[in-house]
């Protein structure tokens, strides 16, 4: 994983892509809250917020 994140880093940097970091952070967030969410009882909460 940290191999992957340097990789990342340094394809942004080198082709001056950077503004794409956030886009990845954001999408990588939420895949994270629907992996959570999944069969927990914090997906009733997670609807509420949208």
């Amino acid at each position: 994983m940290v191999e992957f994140l340097q990789d990342l880093w340094a394809f942004l940097r080198e082709r001056k892509k950077l503004w794409l970091l956030p886009i990845v952070v954001i999408l990588a967030l939420l895949g994270a809250v629907v992996v959570a969410t999944q069969q927990s009882s914090l997906a009733t909460f997670i609807y509420t917020l949208f």
